[in-house]
């Protein structure tokens, strides 16, 4: 179950994982590997896909991110994001304090017996790294992919 924040590591071609993400999604292409992305995620991810290209200064960046957004849906499995998921989240918010999309990333994959995936540890993280790794938790900034 992959973060917005590894999506976007494979468009952001200074992004020190981007050979980490990159190879993740070419694994899913091929069936190698099985990834999975939730509604919310591919929503943050059209958002700040959508804004690294205006940066980039790529025409038309919004028509850009909904194409990017199509190609990962090629290569995940999108999870609705349903009741039980919901409500997990909203408790891993009470519990962990951490952004609600990263707390849907986590709730999902429990729902689809995944390993949350995520960029780096995040300084809101920090805190609660240890409640974390007891949910799973990983970090492409110290995976061996």
């Amino acid at each position: 179950m992959i973060d917005t924040s590894v999506l976007i590591d494979y468009i952001n071609a200074r992004s020190p994982y981007r050979a980490k993400a990159a190879r993740l999604l070419e694994e899913a292409a091929t069936g190698r590997l099985k990834l999975y992305v939730n509604t919310v995620t591919l929503s943050e991810t059209l958002y700040v896909a959508s804004r690294v290209y205006q940066a980039a200064g790529i025409a038309d960046p919004n028509g850009r991110a909904l194409d990017f957004v199509e190609w990962v849906k090629g290569r995940a499995r999108v999870i609705d994001i349903d009741e039980d998921i919901a409500l997990r989240a909203g408790e891993l918010k009470k519990e962990l304090g951490i952004a609600l999309p990263d707390c849907y990333v986590i709730a999902t994959a429990e729902a689809v017996g995944g390993t949350p995936l995520f960029r780096r540890l995040e300084r809101e993280m920090e805190p609660v790294l240890e409640s974390l790794r007891a949910l799973g938790v990983k970090f492409l900034s110290e995976e061996e992919l």
